[in-house]
C-alpha cells in the first residue's frame, strides 16, 4: 500500500510539472469544454422534472437530485494517446475534479428551461494543441490531487474546510470524511416506496461512493477502502464540439423496481448486503462484490473503460443572448 501510495504521489508531481509547461507556453494549449446532460426515456431532463417511463414499473416518476464528480480528464489522438486536460479553477472545479450539478439553479421545483437551467452541466480547461478524437474522464474523487503546486487530500477531507465543489455537505459521506460520488435521486409516484416492514418512504436514493474503508483522516492517517467504487468512462470517438456527454436514468434504473425496497438503507447506497445495490452496480459497469471468490475486483469496473449508463449524444447549439454568444 505504501508503494502504491508513492507511485501515485510521483505521478500527481509530474502531472503538475506538465500542466505548468503547457501554462508556460499559452499559445500552444487549446481551450477545451465538455458538454453534459441528463436523459430519461431519450429526452433531457433536470431541475425538478418528471421523468417518464422510469424503472422495471416504466412509472412516471420526478427528479429529486442528480450530481456526480468527474476527474482524470483526458482527450484521445488517433493513435489512442491520452492527454490530460488541465480543468481551470472555480466554484465547480478543484485539483482535477469537477461536479456536475443537474438541480434547479435558482433553488426551486421547477423543471429546467432555458431561464431557469441546472447549476453546472459543462467542465472547461486545456490542453497542448492537438488533433483528438476521443475522451476519456473517471467518476468519483481521487484520494490526493494537486492545487498550487501542492499536494491536497481530496475524498477524505472536511466539508468545512474543503475547496469548492469538494465543500458540499450533501455529498458528503458519514463515515471516514468520504464523498459520494454520484448521487441520484428520485420520487416514484404516491404511494411511493414501500420498505421491507410494510412502511413508506418517498424518495428512492442512489448514494455511490468507496466503502470498506479504514484509516482517521482527522489524525490524518492516510485512508484505504476495500472498494473504490470509482470508474473510467471512454469514448473512442468524441468530439467536444458537436457532441456531449449524456447520462442516461432510463439505463441506471432499466432493472430497478422503484416501489419496492426490499431491506437496508432506502434505494442502493454502495452496501454489499442491499438488495438493490446489484441491479444498479451493474448498470454502472462497477461489481458490487467479487466476480468469483478470492478475485479481488470487488468496487473495480466489470470492463474497462465501458459504463452503461453513460453514452455520446449530439450537443445542442449555445442560445444566442442579446446578440451575443
Amino acid at each position: 500500500m505504501m508503494r502504491e501510495q508513492k507511485s501515485k504521489l510521483a505521478a500527481l508531481l509530474i502531472a503538475a510539472l506538465t500542466v505548468g509547461t503547457c501554462h508556460g507556453a499559452a499559445a500552444r494549449d487549446q481551450a477545451v469544454t465538455l458538454r453534459f446532460a441528463l436523459t430519461a426515456d431519450g429526452k433531457d431532463v433536470g431541475c425538478a422534472a418528471p421523468l417518464s417511463n422510469l424503472g422495471s414499473g416504466r412509472l412516471e416518476t420526478k427528479l429529486h437530485d442528480a450530481r456526480f464528480y468527474i476527474h482524470d480528464v483526458k482527450l484521445i489522438d488517433a493513435k489512442g494517446v491520452r492527454t490530460p486536460v488541465a480543468l481551470v479553477q472555480n466554484d465547480w472545479q478543484y485539483a482535477g475534479v469537477a461536479l456536475l450539478d443537474f438541480k434547479d439553479a435558482r433553488g426551486g421545483n421547477t423543471p429546467c428551461t432555458d431561464t431557469n437551467p441546472a447549476k453546472n452541466t459543462t467542465v472547461g480547461g486545456t490542453a497542448p494543441a492537438g488533433a483528438y478524437v476521443g475522451l476519456e474522464f473517471s467518476i468519483g474523487v481521487p484520494v490526493q490531487g494537486m492545487a498550487d503546486n501542492k499536494i491536497v487530500s481530496l475524498n477524505h477531507s472536511s466539508t468545512e474546510t474543503a475547496a469548492p465543489p469538494l465543500d458540499i455537505a450533501a455529498m458528503a459521506w458519514n463515515w471516514q470524511a468520504g464523498r459520494k460520488f454520484l448521487l441520484v435521486e428520485v420520487i416514484p409516484p404516491a404511494p411511493y416506496i414501500t420498505k421491507s416492514d410494510g412502511s413508506k418512504t418517498r424518495i428512492w436514493m442512489t448514494h455511490i461512493g468507496s466503502s470498506g474503508c479504514k484509516g482517521n483522516p482527522a489524525t490524518g492517517e492516510i485512508v484505504s477502502c476495500a472498494r473504490e467504487n470509482r470508474f473510467t468512462v471512454t469514448f473512442d470517438r468524441f468530439d467536444p464540439k458537436t457532441q456531449r456527454v449524456e447520462f442516461d436514468l432510463t439505463r441506471l434504473f432499466e432493472n430497478t423496481d422503484l416501489l419496492v425496497d426490499k431491506g437496508g438503507a432506502i434505494g442502493c447506497m454502495t452496501a454489499l448486503d442491499d438488495p438493490e445495490c446489484p441491479a444498479i452496480f451493474s448498470a454502472l459497469g462497477l461489481n458490487l462484490a467479487e466476480s468469483a471468490p478470492g478475485a479481488g475486483d470487488a468496487g473495480k469496473q466489470t470492463k474497462p473503460g465501458v459504463s452503461p449508463v453513460f453514452k455520446v449524444g449530439a450537443a445542442k447549439p449555445p442560445k444566442i443572448v442579446g446578440g451575443k454568444q
